[in-house]
């Protein structure tokens, strides 16, 4: 992998971490920031890990999905429920003693540092000796790194509600919930090509429009969060 390969792997989710960071009231110490990336990244190899055990248990030793229902399967319970539920994992081990950990918008910033270091790495797996590179790097750019990016923020918008609002069982539920159903709707449609090029063909316009009203609901998010944060400093002062 020459540098040029490498750049296109990582500006994506660089791009977006700073975004998020510039929108952040009051930006968290870089220490932080960096130790969520560093977990987001170490967590790679044990999805690795225990998504192949899940795949083996599913189709057997070198099986692939031959239906529709196979591909859904493998995008609920392949990727990202182990996915999701290690993301949160780290999430959750970050920010129980984490003392900046004092404002809503602060939830989001965690949870999307653990979630694009995760697609920032397998960004780099996916391009390391890919011979149509370029493609499969644009294709990921636009589609795959903003929808981990989603997918934090989602997680990172519960866990906060849940944390300084509201205790109630059903956040709680919708910390690892939301985001799973998210990811496995995106991956289910993504991988239906496996088994029916043409369904596969109507699943990609279907995803991309999921992408852009995922970007919606994201944004939503973060803005109600930063508002919230905006109207407590202002209340305290």
């Amino acid at each position: 992998m020459n540098i040029i390969t490498l750049t296109a792997a990582l500006l994506p989710a660089i791009l977006l971490l700073i975004y998020v960071w510039k929108r952040d009231p009051q930006p968290e110490p870089t220490s932080w920031l960096t130790k969520a990336v560093l977990s987001g990244i170490a967590i790679c190899i044990p999805a690795t890990i225990i998504e192949l055990g899940i795949e083996v248990m599913l189709f057997g030793m070198g099986g692939q999905p031959s239906s529709l229902a196979d591909t859904t399967a493998m995008a609920f319970f392949v990727a990202a429920l182990p996915e999701e539920s290690l993301k949160l994992l780290v999430l959750w081990l970050i920010l129980r003693k984490n003392p900046f950990f004092d404002e809503h918008f602060d939830g989001i910033v965690y949870a999307v540092c653990i979630g694009l270091g995760f697609a920032a790495f397998e960004n780099v797996m996916y391009l390391f000796n890919e011979e149509e590179w370029l493609y499969t790097a644009i294709t990921r750019a636009l589609l795959a790194v903003p929808s981990h990016y989603i997918f934090a923020i989602l997680m990172g918008y519960y866990y906060s509600i849940y944390h300084f609002v509201n205790h109630s069982p059903k956040i709680a539920v919708c910390i690892l919930l939301v985001p799973v159903a998210a990811h496995g709707f995106y991956d289910a449609l993504a991988l239906s090509g496996l088994v029916d090029h043409h369904i596969g063909s109507v699943c990609f316009f279907v995803l991309i429009f999921l992408c852009i009203k995922m970007h919606k609901v994201a944004r939503n998010k973060i803005l109600a969060l930063v508002e919230k944060d905006h109207g407590d400093n202002a209340s305290v002062s």
